[in-house]
């Protein structure tokens, strides 16, 4: 490890917080209806919104007519995106005439946006059109990140007020989101990108002859507008299969670090809007300050691992002070590498600007143990706050059973019902992850499609399957799933990792919000400083080590004994 790079993490994350900080405010009152700087350009276009819909705004929602708000308009994003892809050769914007995507190609891809996962079971730049890049996996990268945040501000509502039968209007939720939050920051972020080299135009290729006189096709289109969405929602995904790899997605150093602080600013910004809603900053700050850690440690140990390179390559000659350079642009280094790929795991962006696959079994465990943490540190827009305050109600009953007293959070009493739903949304993960890979793994149609056998092939299919229930939509890129099984499982696993697991978190903020808020007695346990924060850190090691520890120990750490041992499977 080097301090250059050390340097290089530490600034990156000083710029993630110090827009964090303000644009959690601006967050806050936009979701609270409270006018803003955009208000003047906004308002008219979110009235007009209304209007042309029915919506009345001023009229909130149970958690029950919430919710199935929220799965009506996610099954209408599903069908369009889907009838999209399959007619996308008949329909305009389409310079290179793609032909129309197979039908579980098209289930799968269709989940995986609509549920912010932006798996790709494809090569983006020879399969889809630009009409379907534009109008269904751009537009979807704005909804469904648009949709997160909203579920989670239904559950910070839950907490915020007393005896409310209401959590808000999904509708107005997820309008504001999108028009104040997500489109002005990716207007923004687009127009930088496009300064450091992204294409952004309507061209479908350009054809370049090389030195030796072969001609070759070089595929363009709108890249900066889909790049800055899939970072800035915690989308992923990426209009070139090479993803934020290609020097078109990611030209340089600078857009590098653009794309890093895109990916964690959202996030860690909603937390801050979280502690400001309940009225107890202190709060905000403590879960900001467990997510660090969390994401750090990820940082460093990846970063470690890396610098430390592959003994196998350094015995056939391999200079080891470069570090493990297989799979990485040289353009970005092994530190900035292993913060990518940490920062796009402890989200649910799933972007990468190098291959996974080529990690150390070390390296690739952060990734992989982000994923099945469910990407809350500080995770995706939205999700990964309402993911983390599932943890915390957890943590705070697990004091409350220490101490021999009610739990309670933000003057909420924690009782069955509510551990009960949380329970709930934590299982779903587990349930799915390792009942779909111990399936895979007795299949022989889903061995063929493992590009390596023993525990590495063991990690790519744990690794996809993590990935896809978590919404991150990264892959080790071993793996072959464009295949009918990993089609049809690995869709399934996005839809229940995203509603399976908002299901409950919305009947939780419904629960809360109808309870009384009892004020802090001389009993209550403190949830802001630090003995509540080792608490959460240490449900969180407990709680998935022993979920997901005889997984791991068959792949990434008996593959790491191996090659320590100088051997490969």
């Amino acid at each position: 490890m080097y301090m250059t790079g050390v340097l290089q993490i530490a600034i990156t994350l000083l710029l993630v917080f110090a827009a964090a900080v303000p644009l959690g405010g601006y967050v806050l009152r936009v979701m609270e209806g409270e006018r803003v700087a955009l208000s003047r350009i906004a308002a008219p276009v979110e009235r007009l919104f209304y209007r042309l819909s029915g919506v009345e705004p001023a009229r909130e929602q149970s958690w029950f007519v919430y919710t199935t708000s929220m799965l009506a308009f996610s099954l209408v994003g599903f069908l369009s995106l889907y009838a999209l892809q399959r007619l996308q050769n008949v329909l305009p914007l389409n310079p290179r005439g793609f032909d129309a995507v197979a039908p579980d190609l098209a289930f799968n891809t269709s989940l995986s946006f609509i549920t912010n996962t932006n798996w790709q079971n494809y090569s983006g730049e020879t399969t889809m059109s630009h009409l379907t890049q534009m109008l269904g996996l751009t537009v979807h990268n704005f909804l469904s990140a648009a949709t997160g945040l909203a579920v989670a501000f239904a559950l910070t509502r839950g907490f915020s007020r007393a005896t409310s039968p209401t959590v808000g209007n999904f509708w107005v939720d997820m309008t504001r989101a999108t028009l104040y939050i997500l489109l002005p920051l990716a207007v923004v972020v687009a127009l930088a990108l496009v300064a450091l080299g992204a294409p952004q135009t309507l061209t479908g290729a350009l054809e370049a002859t090389t030195l030796e006189g072969v001609k070759q096709v070089i595929s363009i289109g709108p890249v900066a507008s889909q790049e800055a969405i899939k970072e800035l929602g915690t989308n992923g995904g990426g209009f070139f299969n090479a993803n934020s790899a290609h020097p078109f997605e990611n030209p340089n150093a600078f857009s590098n670090m653009l794309e890093i602080w895109a990916i964690l600013v959202i996030p860690f910004a909603t937390v801050f809007a979280f502690g400001r809603a309940v009225g107890d900053e202190r709060q905000g700050r403590a879960i900001v300050v467990a997510m660090s850690i969390v994401l750090g440690v990820g940082i460093l140990v990846a970063y470690w691992a890396e610098a430390a390179g592959n003994p196998l390559l350094t015995e056939i000659g391999v200079d080891p002070s470069v570090g493990n350079m297989e799979g990485k642009e040289t353009r970005f280094g092994v530190a900035m590498s292993a913060f990518f790929a940490t920062a796009t795991t402890g989200t649910s962006t799933g972007a990468v600007n190098a291959m996974h696959d080529s990690m150390t079994p070390l390296g690739g465990l952060v990734p992989l143990f982000n994923m099945l943490l469910g990407c809350i540190s500080p995770g995706g827009v939205g999700a990964g706050l309402y993911g983390f305050l599932v943890i915390v109600v957890i943590a705070v009953f697990v004091a409350g059973l220490m101490v021999g007293r009610t739990p309670e959070y933000l003057g909420k009493k924690i009782e069955a019902r509510e551990m009960k739903l949380a329970m709930l949304a934590v299982l779903i993960y587990p349930l799915t992850v390792l009942g779909f890979s111990a399936a895979s793994v007795l299949l022989k149609t889903a061995l063929d499609s493992l590009g390596n056998s023993g525990p590495h092939g063991l990690s790519e299919i744990l690794y996809a399957f993590a990935s896809t229930t978590a919404n991150n939509g990264s892959a080790f890129a071993g793996l072959g799933g464009n295949t009918l099984w990993f089609n049809t499982t690995l869709g399934l696993a996005m839809f229940l990792g995203r509603f399976a697991y908002a299901l409950p978190v919305l009947a939780l903020a419904g629960s809360f919000a109808g309870k009384k808020k009892a004020p802090p007695s001389a009993g209550t346990f403190p949830t802001h400083g630090p003995l509540f924060i080792g608490l959460l850190l240490g449900v969180i090691v407990i709680l998935y080590l022993l979920q997901y520890f005889p997984a791991l120990a068959l792949g990434p750490i008996v593959e790491h004994f191996l090659m320590l041992a100088g051997k490969t499977f």
